[in-house]
């Protein structure tokens, strides 16, 4: 496929990820993509998510593939790989911009999401092994999908030798007790995982108390050792603190999975709406796609028409703010050309089916 490298997206520990950019339109490479790239010798994590994808195939709630190919660029040959483009960005970016916490109500909506996609996992043989905000994308039209499988697996493989059995797997403050004590990374560890990201959304701060300048060494103690377990905000709901209870257990074997979380009272029948997500496209994939406009209707008056302010429309979006009354709005849209309703070869076919 014909495609350019576009702006950076940002750089991961294994590749760094850009737009890319087709120069043709095809049916298997949608516009825009993101292409993550890393030099060939170190493209593993690459093969191995595109072989996971591929196994897991397509889910609504799971980040898509569109294949990879190489190159050769300033004597250097990519290994690239082709997903999905999230405009709207990373539930760690969303956390940013809206201030460092997240309603409790997009919570829901967004963790619904987290649970169906992890259900998709673990039914079809794999564990993420890394579930954390920044690895969890979110899309214009309020789509919450999982992606970076770099460090996926399939369940009950075991490390292969004994120089990476002890090797750490994934980010560190997001590990289960399994993991830190025993090198293990089922199922239940991605519970646990999503268990300390709903935290983070809604404190805005790691479910463990760990400073940059911390040593990580007496962080993972805390985690393997002892009855200690991430602090659940005092301010949820009780379905929410029940749900934490249910991911938050140390012995895996009594954590719910991801099908038994999904009829959890604190994710049943919830779904991610447009209004939660900051940041949208820039570019308008549709007609109706301007989520960034913003169309208040002000009744300073509802019961006195007479009043000046009554029924006063506002619209407001980047670079453009103009309030008028709807007869000014009316006047600006009439022409003095009359249509001609009665000849049907008048009329402007919009769309036909």
């Amino acid at each position: 496929m014909d495609w350019d490298r576009g702006s950076s997206l940002g750089t991961g520990t294994f590749a760094s990820v850009h737009l890319a950019i087709p120069r043709y339109t095809s049916p298997q490479f949608l516009s825009p993509a993101a292409v993550k790239s890393a030099g060939l010798l170190a493209s593993s994590s690459l093969q191995n998510e595109e072989f996971v994808l591929n196994c897991l195939g397509l889910c609504p709630q799971i980040i898509r593939c569109f294949g990879h190919d190489s190159t050769f660029e300033n004597g250097v040959h990519y290994y690239n790989l082709f997903l999905e483009y999230a405009a709207a960005g990373s539930l760690a970016d969303q956390l940013k911009i809206r201030g460092g916490r997240l309603p409790e109500s997009d919570v829901r909506r967004y963790t619904r999401s987290i649970v169906q996609g992890l259900g998709h996992i673990h039914a079809n043989g794999f564990v993420h092994c890394d579930i954390k905000l920044p690895n969890i994308l979110l899309f214009a039209n309020g789509d919450v999908k999982i992606a970076d499988f770099g460090l996926a697996k399939k369940s009950g493989e075991q490390q292969s030798n004994e120089r990476t059995k002890y090797e750490l797997r994934g980010t560190p403050v997001c590990m289960s007790p399994e993991s830190v004590n025993d090198s293990e990374y089922e199922s239940p560890a991605d519970i646990w995982a999503l268990g300390c990201a709903v935290v983070e959304m809604l404190t805005g701060k790691p479910a463990w108390d760990f400073k940059d300048e911390s040593n990580i060494f007496s962080m993972l103690m805390r985690i393997g050792s002892g009855e200690e377990l991430p602090e659940i905000p005092n301010d949820m709901s009780e379905d929410g603190k029940d749900f934490l209870r249910r991911c938050l257990v140390k012995d895996p074997r009594k954590r719910w999975t991801a099908e038994k979380l999904l009829e959890h009272p604190f994710v049943a029948n919830e779904t991610v709406s447009l209004e939660s997500v900051k940041e949208p496209l820039t570019s308008p994939t549709s007609h109706f796609d301007f989520p960034d406009w913003v169309s208040n209707t002000t009744i300073s008056a509802l019961n006195s028409p007479e009043s000046d302010d009554w029924c006063e429309w506002k619209f407001e979006s980047p670079g453009l703010s103009n309030t008028c009354s709807p007869e000014d709005r009316l006047r600006e849209l009439v022409t003095a050309e009359t249509p001609n309703w009665s000849e049907s070869d008048s009329w402007i076919c919009v769309r036909c089916e």
